[in-house]
């Protein structure tokens, strides 16, 4: 074994602790909780998905990977309950999320939760109006808007 390999091991295999991450000496996290295959498996997937890409530096995100992150990102902003909140169930929300978009749909779910909505149905939905304009403008940033279809309820829910 040449010294060379002999360093870089001894400072591949140095554990510290980052922000309650494991990693190694160059900073670089350390799976020990997933099997060495499972690893390079995912990692072969993310690069036939083009999600990253093998650079001279090294393993890169890809401009699709980036967008990816960023949209992952965006799914966990959080919304917090309007005080003023009326206490009558006078809005109907009904909504058809595609498949695509899982992550969106169960975030928007959680949300109408949060907010003090009942479901009555799978994808449909009574609470409080009107729901939060920050969180209106957020639901169109993200492309759900289309999805979802709300109505005024002559009187409240029971």
């Amino acid at each position: 074994m040449s010294i060379v390999r002999e360093i870089l091991e001894e400072l591949w295999n140095t554990e510290l602790n980052y922000s309650g991450i494991k990693v190694n000496i160059f900073g670089i996290p350390r799976f020990k909780k997933y099997k060495e295959g499972s690893i390079r498996n995912t990692i072969d997937r993310l690069k036939r998905e083009g999600i990253i890409k093998k650079e001279l530096a090294g393993i890169v995100l890809s401009k699709q990977g980036k967008e990816y992150v960023r949209r992952k990102f965006d799914s966990l902003k959080q919304f917090d309950k309007p005080e003023n909140i009326s206490k009558e169930r006078n809005l109907l929300v009904m909504f058809d999320v595609p498949v695509e978009k899982k992550g969106e749909r169960e975030w928007f779910r959680w949300h109408l939760k949060k907010f003090g909505y009942i479901m009555i149905q799978h994808s449909v939905w009574v609470g409080p109006s009107p729901l939060p304009k920050e969180f209106n403008d957020y639901v169109k940033k993200i492309k759900l808007d289309k999805c979802i279809k709300t109505f005024k309820l002559e009187k409240s829910y029971k």
